[in-house]
């Protein structure tokens, strides 16, 4: 993937964000600990805030079952993997938006 761009204009003065490389998978392991998911070069702005729009991909961590379609809008997802036979769960998330 190449960079992305996004260029705005505010008060005649441009503003742009770059998104440097490709989204990173956040893999499951333990301890859970917070991980970078992408990063993104902005000039002339700041990013205050992170909403879960849209559509998020998630992928069994022991059977491999593929779940798209998921909605992160609510800050949780919850599903039953036919394969693992059990409830699969996105819960607790947090986003932080910080400085590089």
């Amino acid at each position: 993937m190449g960079d992305s761009y996004c260029g705005v204009y505010f008060n005649q003065r441009e503003s742009s964000a770059t998104i440097k490389a490709a989204p990173v998978p956040y893999e499951q392991n333990a301890p859970t600990k917070a991980r970078n998911l992408i990063q993104i070069d902005c000039r002339g702005l700041e990013f205050t805030d992170f909403k879960a729009d849209g559509e998020w991909e998630a992928k069994g961590v022991d059977s491999g079952t593929k779940f798209s379609g998921i909605d992160l809008s609510d800050g949780e997802w919850f599903d039953y993997d036919e394969k693992a036979s059990e409830e699969v769960s996105i819960k607790d998330i947090k986003w932080e938006i910080r400085r590089a």
